[in-house]
């Protein structure tokens, strides 16, 4: 009797009817497995609070916010499992699966102390602007160290599938389009209002860049804004008129409507619409102009579009949190929201393409506004804290230079100084911890050896050790009191381990997601290697987080 080998295993000729099925059934698996999205968009909201979903519910429409909510995955409880939660460790983390403690990126800008100089988490003296002649085009990723899933895709598809990045902030664009994008796209604004690249992706802006450009997108947003609906029927926010928001340069209040024609000249001409809904609105006009100009998603091999939203967070720093600027712009951001999925319904077909929404961090009420209302919170005299430092240390120690720098709530040792007076690193970073626990308002205190060698599994001490890079960090990091910043009394902030800051939304939508929420908690670190298992890629290199298997097992 012959026989004949299924996997490996020998079988009879005369093997029953099961064994055809289960062959059937292994083929309909492996046919699953080779089938992924067109397009993956990854979509980050910059300083959007989890709650805002909440909010302002009631008033989205259908196709935009609800419909990612209503057909996709909604998870509740999705926090940073980190500190600081800045914009630049934000985005990089999402797309990286991992924190601080492993991709580099610190904060926006850091202290470096091997360059003795503050140091921009995307600005590279290695690259030549396109689109300007500014240093604002002077950009790559160069300063991440481990990949992004965008990256490992490329790799994947032997770098036939594509990656572009867009965003207002170049930081928004360059760091989740990872290493090997074929480009991204930032908003220089000026009288210009371009969007920019560097040499880091090509030798020059390529045509339909350019034609974009020249057709002056961003001079048609230069006109009123005010509320889209009734003013009286904003009614998730405080009123308009108050002491706790900033409005524009030579603008007597912060109420509308306002005249963003009329504001321009004193207001950085185009820049002005990073301050306003009508950014957002120029920049998915340009990704929809992207998505067609780089036909992505029009083939089998998977693309990647990442897709950041920045002005939502000058916004709320210029207005804080509870504004009515704040109300409006998300209202305006669910349009754009639902333009945009009827495109990407219209370009790559539904069904085709996978989507995921989250922030890159939330934000606080202004303080003085909490204050008002009998909630501990204020402001901490950063200047005052650092010439009391100082004065600490000439008081103990007979030197004021053993510190090189204070910045994003960490201090920086001078380690010649030290060396020079006989001075252990250690018993100065005891002594200075003890300092600052008695300094009002510093609520926690870290040393270099307790966030190296402690094993801290939950609590603002995890976030923290998190948020900290052997290299790159300090040697002692601090935080506030909760709901105190450093920072003006107007507007709100962010960047500190407690909830408001850490609680932000996380939402899959689209080709193999399956609908649903949740009210276990993830955390953002798990979106990349989610989207890689859906992917059947290899996961980014320096990943920590899991994979949310509920969302795409089938």
């Amino acid at each position: 009797m012959s026989s004949l080998f299924i996997f490996g295993c020998k079988t009879s000729e005369n093997t029953t009817s099961t064994t055809t099925e289960q062959t059937v059934q292994v083929k309909d698996s492996l046919k699953t497995i080779n089938e992924t999205p067109k397009l993956v968009v990854g979509i980050v909201v910059d300083q959007m609070r989890y709650d805002y979903l909440t909010r302002f519910w009631d008033r989205f429409g259908d196709d935009g916010f609800k419909r990612l909510v209503n057909d996709g995955f909604n998870c509740k409880n999705n926090h940073y499992n980190y500190a600081p939660t800045k914009t630049a460790p934000g985005h990089a983390s999402i797309f990286t699966g991992t924190s601080p403690k492993n991709h580099g990126i610190i904060g926006n800008d850091w202290y470096n102390k091997f360059e003795k100089q503050m140091v921009y988490c995307a600005g590279d003296t290695n690259v030549e602007p396109l689109g300007t002649a500014s240093s604002a085009g002077k950009m790559s990723p160069h300063r991440m160290v481990s990949t992004s899933f965008a990256d490992q895709n490329r790799l994947h598809t032997q770098f036939k599938g594509k990656t572009i990045g867009v965003s207002v902030k170049d930081r928004g664009a360059i760091l989740p389009a990872g290493h090997s994008a074929n480009g991204a796209y930032w908003f220089e604004g000026g009288e210009n209002g371009n969007f920019i690249s560097s040499t880091y992706y090509f030798e020059e802006l390529p045509t339909w860049v350019q034609d974009f450009n020249a057709e002056k997108h961003a001079e048609k947003y230069l006109k009123t804004w005010n509320t889209l609906y009734p003013i009286e029927t904003y009614t998730e926010s405080g009123i308009d008129k108050n002491t706790y928001e900033y409005s524009f340069r030579n603008n007597e209040t912060a109420a509308f409507p306002y005249d963003l024609k009329a504001l321009s000249k004193d207001n950085g001409i185009t820049s002005i619409l990073k301050n306003t809904p009508f950014g957002n609105s120029l920049t998915t006009d340009f990704a929809l102009a992207a998505i067609d100009a780089e036909q992505l998603g029009k083939d089998k091999i998977t693309d990647v579009l990442t897709l950041s939203y920045s002005c939502t967070d000058y916004i709320g720093h210029n207005f804080g949190v509870n504004s009515k600027e704040v109300e409006d712009t998300y209202l305006r951001l669910d349009q754009d929201i639902a333009r945009f999925l009827g495109y990407l319904d219209e370009k790559v077909g539904e069904g085709n393409y996978t989507i995921f929404l989250t922030a890159d961090h939330g934000a606080v009420d202004v303080p003085k506004y909490l204050s008002q209302k009998k909630i501990p919170s204020g402001y901490f005299p950063m200047h005052q804290f650092e010439k009391d430092v100082k004065t600490y240390l000439g008081n103990e120690y007979g030197a004021i230079d053993l510190i090189e720098n204070i910045s994003n709530n960490q201090v920086f040792f001078n380690y010649e100084s030290l060396k020079s007076r006989n001075i252990e690193a250690e018993d100065l970073a005891e002594n200075l911890k003890a300092f600052m626990l008695t300094y009002e308002h510093i609520y926690k205190v870290f040393t270099r050896e307790m966030l190296e060698n402690g094993t801290y599994q939950n609590g603002i001490e995890a976030l923290v050790q998190n948020g900290f890079n052997q290299k790159r960090s300090g040697d002692i990091a601090f935080e506030f009191d909760p709901a105190y910043i450093s920072y003006p009394e107007k507007g709100s902030t962010h960047g500190s381990a407690l909830s408001h800051d850490t609680h932000v939304p996380l939402i899959f939508f689209g080709k193999g997601i399956n609908a649903g929420a949740t009210t276990e908690r993830t955390e953002i670190t798990d979106i990349a290697p989610t989207i890689s298992a859906l992917l059947g890629i290899s996961f980014p290199n320096g990943m920590t987080g899991k994979v949310l298997y509920k969302i795409i097992d089938k």
